[in-house]
């Protein structure tokens, strides 16, 4: 059983925190929550949505364990394809110019509504699951150890909770949400290019 060396995590840790900064439902939740309820409902919806990543994290990671070792040529395949999705998504943000989650509304709200909507944005979203097969193939390995496959999990959980709750910290100051909305555009182009790389890297194989 393989542990994972430290250089190898930070790699991880810096996939997983381009795939929590990427515009989409997730930021347009904890911007929602944050606007209409202050910084502890904002707060709340991002550490439970990183509830959410974690259960599709597990799920991947014994996931891709199984078929790294039962059927190699799916693995391949289903990898192909997480490669193939996060390009669609590196293509979409090019695409998105200054639309996007940055746009989104304010609604009353609750910490209580924001801790179940968090979730269910989070399970309700299958797409992660691509997301994740595309980022931890890179990572997984047949003979990878339990200790090291839970470092995976929470390395996830921790970074998007981690982005989402400094979100809903830096947007609770009424300046900070003008300033990314004037450059909205900058954000989609830069995270667009980062997803394709991303896509790139993934076709060419796992990381050493």
């Amino acid at each position: 059983m393989t542990t994972m060396p430290f250089s190898l995590w930070l790699s991880l840790a810096a996939v997983c925190a381009m795939g929590a900064m990427s515009p989409g439902p997730s930021l347009a939740l904890v911007l929602r929550h944050t606007l209409g309820g202050g910084r502890a409902p904002g707060v709340v919806a991002g550490l439970s949505h990183a509830l959410g990543v974690g259960f599709y994290a597990l799920l991947t990671v014994w996931g891709l364990g199984a078929l790294i070792v039962r059927q190699p040529a799916l693995f391949q395949v289903i990898t192909w394809g997480g490669a193939a999705y996060l390009a669609w998504l590196g293509i979409k943000a090019l695409r998105a110019g200054r639309a996007g989650a940055l746009e989104a509304a304010a609604v009353p709200t609750t910490r209580r509504q924001a801790a179940r909507e968090g979730v269910l944005v989070a399970l309700g979203n299958p797409k992660l699951i691509l997301f994740f097969i595309a980022l931890l193939s890179q990572f997984v390995t047949p003979d990878m150890s339990v200790a090291a496959k839970a470092v995976i999990v929470l390395t996830a959980m921790i970074i998007d909770g981690g982005w989402y709750a400094l979100v809903a910290l830096g947007l609770s100051h009424s300046r900070v949400l003008p300033w990314l909305q004037a450059r909205s555009h900058w954000i989609n182009r830069i995270t667009g290019l980062l997803l394709l790389g991303l896509a790139l890297r993934v076709v060419a194989g796992p990381l050493g």
